[in-house]
């Protein structure tokens, strides 16, 4: 009968027999890029509109299934509708709870965007400071 200090000997022995073959490094760290990419890829489903508009104002944006976002516009001016789905959209500017002003069809792709501007009083959609 072989004492434990054989048996494990042995087992190095035959693991150290056939080392591991030198391709297998290049292949695991490919296989491993490859798999972080299409995570990153997998991760862009979204697309987001943005632009200038008064400040203060809010901005809806409607896809041509239904789905309705709202943004209000920050004190430079400026929305950014954020995580919306590929699809047709109007966009709509509302004051006091009322639409103003609308820009329909406006397409967006997978991982894309829209820049939709709105006219400002004088060109300045910055909210003035006093």
């Amino acid at each position: 009968m072989k004492s434990i200090r054989q048996f494990v000997s042995n087992a190095h022995a035959r693991r150290n027999r056939h080392p591991a073959p030198k391709w297998l490094p290049v292949f695991a760290a490919g296989l491993l890029a490859t798999v972080g990419v299409a995570t990153a890829h997998a991760q862009e489903t979204s697309s987001h509109i943005f632009g200038h508009a008064p400040a203060g104002e809010v901005i809806t944006a409607q896809s041509d299934t239904g789905l309705r976002r709202h943004a209000t516009v920050n004190d430079k001016g400026r929305y950014n509708l954020n995580s919306l789905p590929p699809g047709t959209y109007s966009v709509m500017l509302e004051k006091d709870g009322h639409t103003v002003d609308t820009r329909a069809n406006i397409p967006l792709g997978i991982g894309g965007g829209a820049e939709v501007d709105f006219a400002c009083p004088k060109d300045q959609c910055a909210a003035s400071g006093g």
